[in-house]
């Protein structure tokens, strides 16, 4: 096979995987207009058309879809086993691709990486912020990081964070005028900030327990992000009360700017884990990684 038949069968598996122009070609560091010209080339070469193009999406048709399941394994293990030669090396290389939460990149991922990444100079580590239950597989992600509740069975998994509580919070602008709320239950007759996941589009629902019970309640209010950060922000700015990670709470609590409540109610949650597909183990490099963020007592 020609070579150009190989470079324009990536592109296609690009295009298809990512069900855009836009993003395959941010991925491969090309243009929009020289993937669209490869893509028509390589249909004219094969007499039959692979992708659907409307204004809104790009999606294969019935021939993509067969020839991206026919050559996306093969060019996987490809990748696969040229990562496997990096074990030859004296140093471990090669690039890593991790999906996290903003809090989590911010808590566990960006503090540890700033000492690893010196020591490696031949590994590169892409982390893209992703508030929602990503895929990782489906999305071709290296690993992911989530908390120890929402783990998939089928993965491998490494303790990367320690366990951590959220805070019920609001400045005191806002509850100047109104009753602090003694139960869960008592936050519906409040405004309050919600934290949207951006892949599902789902509001996140406030997780509460207290000798044994558990509670959890949908809240409502003028404001939603899809950052934490934001949602502090705004509760900082007395828009509402605010469910946030304590740790970043902590310093606006200490100098009087968010004050506590339902402090009885709010749990202990199990810590961030990094998680992966088997197929990972045999990277040099993705071994490293995880011993740097692996969690120690």
């Amino acid at each position: 096979m020609a070579r150009e038949n190989i470079n324009d069968l990536l592109v296609f598996l690009a295009v298809a995987r990512e069900r855009s122009f836009t993003k395959a070609a941010a991925k491969l560091g090309v243009s929009q207009s020289a993937l669209s010209h490869t893509v028509r080339q390589l249909e004219a070469r094969l007499g039959v058309r692979l992708l659907t193009r409307t204004t809104r999406a790009v999606s294969p048709t019935e021939a993509g879809e067969r020839l991206l399941a026919g050559i996306g394994p093969h060019f996987d293990e490809i990748e696969v086993q040229l990562d496997a030669l990096n074990e030859l090396r004296e140093k471990p290389a090669g690039t890593i691709r991790i999906t996290a939460s903003d809090y989590a990149i911010s808590s566990v991922l960006w503090p540890k990486l700033q000492s690893f990444l010196p020591k490696y100079p031949d590994i590169r580590v892409e982390v893209m912020l992703d508030n929602g239950l990503t895929d990782i597989v489906t999305e071709r992600y290296d690993a992911g990081v989530r908390m120890g509740e929402q783990l998939a069975k089928d993965m491998i998994c490494a303790r990367i964070g320690p366990d951590f509580r959220f805070a019920v919070v609001g400045a005191g602008s806002y509850l100047a005028d109104r009753p602090e709320p003694e139960t869960p239950q008592e936050l519906m007759q409040h405004t309050c900030i919600n934290y949207r996941f951006s892949s599902s589009g789902g509001l996140w629902a406030w997780d509460f327990e207290k000798d044994g019970r558990e509670v959890r309640i949908r809240v409502d209010g003028q404001l939603a992000f899809n950052n934490i950060f934001h949602v502090l922000d705004a509760a900082v700015a007395g828009f509402g009360l605010a469910y946030v990670p304590e740790e970043i709470a902590r310093p606006h609590i200490a100098e009087g700017r968010l004050k506590r409540v339902l402090e009885s109610w709010c749990p202990h949650w199990d810590g961030f884990y990094l998680y992966y597909p088997s197929r990972r183990q045999s990277s040099p490099a993705f071994v490293a990684l995880v011993e740097a963020l692996r969690h120690r007592e």
